[in-house]
């Protein structure tokens, strides 16, 4: 028997344990999520100059980017898009105070790395699969993939590798732009890994959640956020 977990509480969930996980694969430094990536290599940069351009500065910025080129491509507004940058504000606010929580532990231990990494591609992809069973609008990037997919129709999962291949391709031009020709900034192993299997491993725990839960609503907000 499924129990019954609220769509609120996945909202909630989802904020807490997205940023978390970022946070964790920024400690390990074997390459960012390539949904990231773009945005810490700009904040790389632009911090140079400008010390209090955050990471998470640079994630609401780049994303209030993309949901401008969103609505361009389905030609289609509502309020609970707007409410998605809130949700990316807030994101960006964790993810900078998580990474200074962490930034207090010594990292340098080949196995610290590889666990922190492991932990995070595992609770970032929990933590989008969450955002997903939720109606309160979520970031701009899972924003994206979910309306994007619905007006191609293209099933969701698939088109998440296909937009994860694509950041991969933005961060390159990045790090290539602001540091040189052949220097990967916040580009690894792990970045092309994730490229590779996040789509998958979203799709895989969607499928588990969903089969342990049935998400309802606990509040009457939803005609907000339609």
């Amino acid at each position: 028997m499924k129990r019954k977990l609220y769509t609120e509480l996945a909202y909630v969930l989802g904020m807490l344990i997205l940023p978390f996980g970022a946070a964790l694969m920024t400690m390990a430094d074997f390459g960012l999520s390539m949904i990231v990536a773009p945005a810490y290599i700009l904040h790389s940069k632009v911090s140079q100059t400008f010390s209090f351009f955050t990471f998470g500065t640079a994630e609401y910025t780049l994303q209030a980017v993309l949901l401008i080129a969103m609505i361009a491509v389905i030609r289609k507004f509502r309020l609970s898009y707007l409410l998605s940058f809130v949700t990316a504000f807030f994101y960006g606010l964790l993810l900078d105070g998580y990474i200074a929580v962490l930034d207090g532990i010594c990292w340098e231990p080949l196995y610290m790395r590889l666990t922190a990494y492991f932990i995070g591609l595992l609770l970032t992809a929990i933590g989008v699969a969450f955002f997903f069973r939720t109606y309160i609008s979520p970031e701009v990037y899972e924003l994206a993939v979910k309306e994007v997919s619905a007006k191609i129709r293209i099933p969701l999962s698939k088109f998440k590798t296909f937009y994860d291949c694509g950041s991969l391709a933005v961060s390159v031009i990045f790090s290539f732009a602001f540091f040189g020709l052949w220097h990967f900034e916040g580009i690894g192993w792990g970045t092309f890994f994730c490229a590779l299997v996040n789509g998958w491993l979203i799709g895989m725990i969607d499928k588990i959640i969903g089969k342990f839960f049935e998400f309802k609503d606990g509040l009457k907000w939803r005609n907000f956020f339609e």
